[in-house]
């Protein structure tokens, strides 16, 4: 499961955050200001840093600079009030990789931790294991213990977008229009037909479950 350390000087939206992120498959880390958060770093390695920018004692600029000295790779993304040319100069210079203005779109923030995660070196591997269960997206292959699963590519792909998000409650439309043409008559429900397909193919596999949400889709959990 990817770490989120979110550096927020608002408790209140520091939580919301961090709450969001738990929720959707995530493992959020909470830090009120610099100090705290390199403590935390100390204790933990992270996957990616959301981080304010105007913070008490250390601001983010510093903060963000500090970070990419020792570590080169890791994502940062700045969640400010901070809206000016300037400041969104500085912390591109910096080395962060992405700046999102408040108030902020939670949907939009996941959607964009999941971008900067893809291109990042931790998620390059593009291989997925959860208990005895592992795919591979560059082989696009799926295993069960020794014995391989045949899937065909679109079951594939759907059952790879919900292991990389566990908890993570996705539409049936949200599911058609990133796996069906756009153009495309079917209607959502075919996508019930092919969890049909993939709870039936996994039968045997106890390290996950797809759960219906009722009234919105499909989410994998993890046993």
């Amino acid at each position: 499961m990817f770490q989120i350390l979110v550096v927020e000087d608002d408790s209140d939206l520091s939580r919301t955050v961090c709450t969001f992120l738990n929720n959707s498959g995530y493992e959020a880390t909470g830090c009120l200001n610099a100090t705290d958060a390199y403590d935390a770093m100390y204790d933990k390695t992270f996957d990616l840093i959301v981080s304010d920018i105007m913070m008490p004692d250390t601001d983010g600029f510093a903060f963000a600079e500090t970070v990419r000295s020792l570590n080169e790779d890791i994502p940062i993304l700045f969640m400010t009030a901070r809206d000016d040319f300037a400041s969104k100069q500085r912390g591109f210079r910096i080395g962060i990789d992405d700046y999102m203005v408040k108030p902020i779109d939670l949907d939009e923030l996941f959607l964009r931790i999941g971008a900067l995660l893809r291109r990042s070196k931790i998620a390059s591997s593009r291989r997925l294991e959860v208990g005895k269960f592992t795919m591979d997206a560059d082989e696009h292959t799926a295993y069960l213990g020794d014995e391989e699963i045949q899937l065909t590519m679109r079951e594939f792909n759907i059952l790879y977008k919900l292991l990389s998000y566990p908890k993570k409650t996705f539409t049936r439309q949200q599911l058609m229009e990133e796996f069906w043409n756009a153009d495309t008559e079917t209607a959502p429900r075919a996508v019930d037909v092919y969890m049909t397909k993939l709870r039936s193919k996994l039968s045997g596999c106890d390290s996950f479950e797809i759960v219906t949400v009722h009234g919105l889709g499909y989410k994998a959990v993890v046993k």
